[in-house]
């Protein structure tokens, strides 16, 4: 019996019509978590995956625009399709129809939580680093096997060759990579002849890129001296480094170019300021050479003796103005000299001195009596002061008979102060006589 191969082709169509007939195949209500998604122009192409499966997923450009909401790489979402069979790869692949968000991806998740908590702190608002105009030595962080450096070091070689590029290999993906990027970062920062740093890793998944969320590698970023240029992903991939970076780039050759100026503009442009800087000399010194022309056929310089002849003409008469002046104020002051000797002769001392002591002697007479009239007045008033005492006198009105009492140095008003049997003092105009107390009589008034 002769065995019959199969082609290739014939292989792959026998195996597309299976699924085509597949009534389970044709239509598809499947959940999982977008991955490795970046928008394309027309058709969409990405995966969906779970936790332990993936398989590759194409939206057409109509069903596409029909979506109602942002579709975003890590996001969870229900969708309907059909499983079909790319026959030039052999390859399957679910068409999908119709699809919805259906919540959130984990790492999505995470990426949203991450970034709310940093935006809250300001790590993405922070005034950015300005990027060096003419840097001498850049820093390169990223695969030393990738596409990124080979791009970073053609452009920079091609725009600005006289830049030192410095590669720091790191593991940008995978197990490790958080620490070799922080380390790498740490030991730039070390350095004191860095201008500027560009960390950067081709396009991929969330979960291929997902190092340049993690918080360690933000704080690290926004920690740095230097300003930092990030290029993680293409375009449409949009990390935390993205966000604390100094400036974006959309590829790392864009990177490279923000990164230096080119050298040949600068040339040119320093030949061009040259150039006018040697036409405005020029020319300055033409105007400088026309006006020592007219200056050395001018009138000075043929007669120079004009050149004083108003000055010599002008000192005369300021000479003759400050002997008229000096005149006058010698005749004022003679004047005022012979006023004032007169006033001084009138106001001789000896006359004022007569005048004051006749002035003296009669505020003396005037002050003598004006005392004695104060004191005759005084001596009145204290008489009659000595009067009025007098006759208020305790002791005059007792020199008439009138007495008073004491008890125990207390003047006694009423006998209910007294007790038989006590002593008292009786006080008299010439003496004090001690009596005792051996009969109380009291008088009541009504």
């Amino acid at each position: 019996m002769t065995t019959q191969y199969l082609t290739v082709t014939a292989l792959t169509k026998y195996i597309k019509r299976k699924f085509d007939a597949d009534p389970h195949l044709d239509r598809v209500f499947l959940t999982g978590e977008v991955s490795n998604y970046r928008k394309r122009p027309r058709h969409q192409y990405f995966s969906i995956k779970d936790d332990h499966s993936l398989i590759q997923a194409v939206m057409y450009q109509r069903e596409f625009n029909q979506l109602k909401f942002n579709l975003q790489d890590g996001m969870k979402v229900l969708l309907i399709g059909r499983v079909n069979v790319y026959e030039p790869s052999g390859s399957y692949n679910i068409v999908i129809e119709h699809m919805e968000p259906d919540g959130i991806g984990a790492l999505y998740q995470a990426y949203t939580e991450l970034k709310d908590k940093l935006s809250k702190e300001g790590l993405f608002s922070r005034t950015k680093r300005p990027l060096p105009a003419y840097p001498k030595k850049i820093a390169v962080v990223t695969s030393p096997s990738g596409a990124v450096i080979r791009d970073i070091m053609t452009t920079i070689k091609r725009r600005y060759p006289i830049a030192q590029i410095e590669l720091y290999p790191t593991v940008v993906q995978g197990k490790g990579s958080v620490q070799s990027i922080v380390e790498n970062l740490k030991q730039i920062n070390r350095q004191d002849d860095i201008d500027v740093a560009i960390i950067g890793r081709g396009g991929g998944s969330i979960e291929d890129l997902w190092s340049f969320n993690e918080e360690a590698v933000i704080r690290q970023i926004v920690e740095m001296n230097m300003p930092i240029i990030s290029s993680v992903g293409h375009e449409t991939d949009t990390t935390l480094s993205d966000l604390a970076a100094d400036i974006r780039a959309a590829t790392p050759t864009a990177a490279a170019e923000l990164s230096v100026p080119v050298l040949a503009d600068l040339i040119q442009g320093i030949q061009q300021s040259e150039q006018r800087l040697y036409r405005a000399l020029k020319n300055k010194l033409a105007v400088r050479q026309e006006t020592l022309n007219r200056l050395m056929h001018s009138y000075v310089f043929r007669q120079p003796n004009r050149l004083y002849e108003g000055h010599l003409q002008k000192l005369d008469q300021l000479s003759t103005q400050l002997q008229q002046q000096t005149q006058q104020h010698y005749q004022n002051k003679s004047r005022q000299f012979e006023q004032l000797d007169a006033r001084l002769r009138a106001a001789s001392p000896r006359t004022q001195l007569v005048l004051a002591q006749r002035s003296f002697e009669n505020l003396d007479k005037l002050r003598i009596a004006s005392m004695t009239r104060y004191m005759d007045q005084k001596k009145r008033d204290f008489s009659q002061v000595i009067e009025s005492l007098d006759l208020l006198s305790p002791l005059k009105i007792m020199a008439r008979g009138y007495s008073y009492t004491t008890l125990d140095q207390t003047i006694v008003k009423s006998v209910q102060q007294l007790a038989l049997s006590k002593t008292i003092d009786v006080h008299l105009q010439d003496g004090i006589v001690r009596a005792e107390v051996i009969d109380i009589q009291e008088e009541h008034h009504e």
